[in-house]
């Protein structure tokens, strides 16, 4: 809507410096051809504009025997103030409409991120951040993203309403504040830049000791410095993208089937959820963990990995469950785990 707004307000401001244009050049003639030969094409400009703009030079064109170019003088000077007026007004409007609804609209999302709990702090909104981005909205988890092109920032708000964003340097503390850290769930550091996601991963540790942070690293031999900065797991687009390459081409079948879950209209993905400390440790059999909502896949339990696991193992508290699920199967196993523990 604030699009076509904007939009309507430009072509306003085009006719009105149109009518502008079509007002000097009707006096220009109308002066040329009242006042005589006399005169030149720019005298009537001059004397066309000096009326508009109500400057008050004079008559630079004598118009003291010719009522007629004098009541032709009124009726330019009013349609030229008019346009004026109409014009410099819109232009106004176009201005402050621009700025106070950014003004706004800023103050609006930083309200709403300071409330956010458990979300995801995206640093970095070029094309790996926004496929980040897609993968949260998919699973229907909630993020605010950081960065330092603006104008893409405001492209991509106009593009979907929903986003929530902050502009500036993600390795900034009170940027990170403001994207409420505290109450994150994690942080993605993944500039195109690695000292830059450094940068992150250092002042998102200090920030919050316990948040989870991952890390885009371009350059394999900064992996380990990652690594000791705080980044709980780090992520190479150029090394993932040539190991895909290679599974697309030797395991076809195994591809095609990830990239159809993917893609698949109940946006099925496999997930991990941690069992409830309050949980009282039963066999899967008793809590019925396998359900049409989602596909159980694997169990860990104090660092084992048990995979398919038979109806008679025990699940204890801590242990973490690995299924296949869709955003709406996972809220069913999480809400069926925290039932289950009383």
């Amino acid at each position: 809507m604030k699009a076509l707004a904007i939009r309507g307000l430009y072509w306003k401001l085009i006719w009105a410096f149109a009518t502008l244009v079509v007002v000097l050049a009707v006096g220009t003639l109308g002066y040329r051809l009242l006042a005589g030969d006399q005169y030149s094409w720019f005298d009537g400009f001059y004397m066309t504009f000096i009326t508009v703009a109500t400057i008050g030079y004079g008559e630079i064109i004598d118009l003291s025997q010719n009522p007629g170019a004098r009541v032709f003088t009124v009726i330019i000077g009013t349609a030229g103030l008019g346009a004026l007026w109409f014009m410099f007004s819109t232009l106004t409007v176009l201005i402050l409409e621009g700025d106070i609804n950014l003004t706004l609209r800023r103050r609006r999302m930083e309200k709403v991120i300071s409330k956010l709990k458990d979300h995801y702090i995206v640093c970095g909104f070029g094309r790996v951040g926004r496929n980040v981005a897609a993968e949260l909205d998919a699973t229907d988890r909630r993020y605010a993203a950081i960065d330092e092109n603006l104008t893409m920032l405001e492209e991509l708000k106009e593009k979907n309403p929903a986003l929530l964003y902050l502009h500036g340097d993600a390795s900034d503390d009170d940027l990170l504040l403001s994207a409420n850290i505290q109450d994150a769930r994690g942080v993605f550091a993944v500039t195109g830049d690695d000292s830059r996601n450094l940068m992150i991963v250092l002042t998102a540790r200090q920030l919050k000791p316990t948040v989870r942070v991952v890390a885009r690293c371009h350059e394999m031999r900064n992996a380990e410095k990652l690594r000791k900065a705080g980044a709980d797991a780090i992520v190479s687009p150029d090394f993932t993208g040539g190991k895909r390459l290679a599974t697309a081409m030797v395991r076809p079948n195994v591809q095609t089937f990830l990239d159809e879950m993917l893609r698949s209209e109940q946006n099925l993905r496999v997930e991990e959820v941690m069992v409830p400390a309050r949980f009282v440790p039963r066999a899967l059999g008793e809590i019925k963990l396998r359900d049409p909502e989602y596909v159980l896949l694997a169990l860990r339990r104090r660092g084992a990995w048990t995979f398919n696991p038979a109806d008679d193992f025990l699940l204890e508290p801590g242990s973490t469950v690995i299924v296949m699920a869709s955003p709406h199967g996972l809220r069913t196993l999480e809400a069926r785990l925290a039932e289950s523990a009383g």
